[in-house]
């Protein structure tokens, strides 16, 4: 059984597809969107207030880029965001041009490169791609994968990690500590069986890999050898993905959702859709900013 966690309710309005969460250590902000809604949550932490602002397109994630900007992986590509006006600009298309395919998981590695991913709009078996965007340029790293997630990194930049929700496989491949690109074939790392499968992901500060189980109701945390180490209750069942938070890194933020839940399913699940920080006893460390190269 998962062990009980301390929680508490962060954001009461209901994410239909709550994804993507980020924090900005600096100002003490948490991010994070309802990709099906086309909607990006902005919480400040220290007092509580939340906004809501409107996207003209489907967003999944974000990445600091400097105290002014943020890199989105929407769609159809990626496109800085300019936090005081909201104005957003294309900075690389990706995909654009299939109207079969949207963005999902992303986060940062260490050296600022930003590994992200596409899936079909309906889960078509192999329709994804992870890819990495460095200096400026985009490379596709692993094409084939129906529902890439978990995508997160070793401390040390050494590790990469991903899974794909459809196959309940947890990957590693070793990585450049310098760039972040892969330097051989991934390898899986953990086979999930039972209840859920494995969604968003973080690595704490000691390496331990904390990844949301959707339709589980729970955070699993793997050892870098992939061994199930700890399992923490979550308030909703679609649990979706986390992130450290706070000035310590020592509280978690988890998302939620209700995407392809019926009536009966959100009754037994009255906290579906909403955003959460739990506290798990244990440490992050600060999100990397993202490097745009010469751009």
């Amino acid at each position: 059984m998962p062990e009980p966690a301390i929680a508490m309710m962060l954001c009461g309005q209901r994410c239909h597809l709550g994804e993507g969460p980020g924090y900005d250590a600096a100002t003490d902000t948490a991010w994070w969107f309802d990709i099906l809604e086309r909607q990006l949550f902005e919480a400040h932490l220290d007092t509580g207030a939340i906004n809501v602002h409107a996207l003209p397109r489907m967003a999944s994630a974000l990445a600091s880029v400097d105290a002014q900007r943020q890199l989105l992986v929407t769609e159809d590509g990626l496109v800085l965001r300019d936090i005081a006006s909201g104005r957003l600009d294309m900075l690389a298309p990706v995909e654009a041009d299939n109207a079969a395919t949207r963005s999902n998981d992303a986060r940062v590695h260490p050296s600022g490169t930003l590994w992200f991913s596409t899936m079909g709009r309906h889960a078509e078996p192999g329709a994804g791609t992870i890819y990495a965007f460095r200096e400026g340029a985009v490379t596709p790293l692993f094409p084939g994968i129906t529902i890439p997630n978990a995508i997160c990194f070793s401390p040390d930049g050494l590790m990469g990690y991903f899974a794909d929700t459809a196959a309940n496989r947890l990957h590693r491949v070793r990585l450049d500590p310098a760039t972040g690109l892969p330097l051989e074939a991934p390898a899986v790392l953990h086979l999930h069986t039972g209840e859920g499968g494995l969604d968003g992901a973080v690595t704490d500060a000691e390496g331990l890999i904390w990844c949301a189980i959707w339709g589980g109701s729970r955070l699993n945390a793997y050892s870098p050898e992939g061994r199930l180490v700890r399992a923490i209750a979550t308030p909703a069942r679609q649990t979706s993905c986390p992130v450290f938070v706070g000035a310590g890194f020592d509280r978690v933020l988890v998302t939620s959702a209700f995407e392809g839940m019926d009536e009966a399913a959100r009754a037994a699940d009255p906290q579906h859709g909403r955003t959460f920080i739990l506290d798990i006893g244990t440490r992050g460390r600060a999100e990397p900013r993202v490097r745009l190269g010469a751009l």
